[in-house]
């Protein structure tokens, strides 16, 4: 998200800070048009020091370390995330409070994370899963706990960006990415009906979705997706075909259970959409890939 989201703002004309780790990184954060500011998200003290040296108006809080999901071990690969989002986002909000930071935008999720009741899409009014799967439950309670505290900071002007499924440059669904070279080896197959309702955003469209809250949002949670939430079992056929693959396997739901857990059966067959109509309509945000369809063409 970085690399799509800081040369926006930059190009937007905002004077762009980046909270990075380790001095490793500060070529790269330069490179992009921010400042390097060197902090530990966990560290509470490095925090209100990079945040008082900075002085921002608005704070974008990105702060993720989810890399390959594996679904047999979905909350072992969360773990780290769920702690940046937890304790990274009280840090934030507490040396943002000390500052006078005026607003707070940051990432939630869309996409795994909506109950799975009732119709396929969910807008922002609906509730979170009430009662998921073990796998999935630390995820979902640490995305409860960054929305609460965020939206519940009555000094500030709190805004939560709803995620969609990512693709595109950099992401788990970029050109020669493990999971797209798995659907091309048939790996990734169709569990049971295949009904998992999956709504999905372009990393640019998302960075895009994220300058317009920093510039034009109120206080609220916003879905930032695309225009079309598709069962799996209309997806990833389709994608398979772009790739050049032959058309998934079908598994029963019990197979999928023995290979991907209890979370992949989830995601499989049970996930609900997401509509992004709020966000159309008072960020003034469009994604310029609508679909899924048209915007994974690219991929070779």
């Amino acid at each position: 998200m970085g690399k799509e989201l800081v040369p926006r703002l930059v190009d937007a004309g905002h004077e762009v800070f980046a909270m990075i780790r380790s001095e490793s990184n500060k070529a790269r954060a330069s490179q992009l048009g921010a400042v390097p500011v060197i902090a530990d998200a966990l560290d509470h003290a490095q925090v209100e020091a990079a945040v008082r040296q900075a002085a921002p108006e608005v704070i974008v809080n990105q702060l993720t370390a989810i890399g390959h999901i594996d679904t047999r071990h979905f909350e072992r690969s969360f773990a780290a995330t769920n702690r940046l989002r937890i304790e990274g986002t009280d840090n934030l909000l507490t040396a943002a409070r000390a500052t006078g930071v005026r607003r707070f935008v940051a990432q939630s999720n869309g996409a795994f994370t909506y109950t799975r009741t009732g119709g396929p899409v969910k807008n922002e009014q609906d509730p979170l899963d009430r009662s998921p799967v073990g796998q999935m439950a630390l995820m979902i309670a640490a995305i409860e706990h960054l929305e609460k505290a965020v939206l519940g900071a009555a000094w500030t002007e709190g805004i939560v960006l709803r995620y969609g499924a990512f693709y595109g440059p950099g992401t788990s669904m970029a050109p020669g990415s493990e999971q797209l070279e798995m659907i091309r080896k048939r790996k990734f197959p169709v569990v049971g009906d295949g009904g998992g309702v999956w709504s999905f955003v372009h990393i640019a469209d998302a960075a895009e979705a994220t300058v317009a809250a920093v510039e034009n949002g109120g206080r609220g949670v916003y879905n930032i997706v695309d225009d079309d939430p598709a069962p799996v079992a209309e997806w990833l056929p389709e994608l398979a075909a772009m790739l050049g693959a032959k058309k998934p396997m079908r598994v029963p739901r019990f197979i999928g259970r023995l290979a991907a857990g209890q979370a992949g059966v989830v995601l499989m067959t049970e996930l609900r959409g997401a509509s992004n109509a709020k966000a159309k309509r008072e960020l003034g945000w469009h994604p310029t890939h609508p679909t899924w369809r048209q915007g994974l063409q690219v991929v070779p």
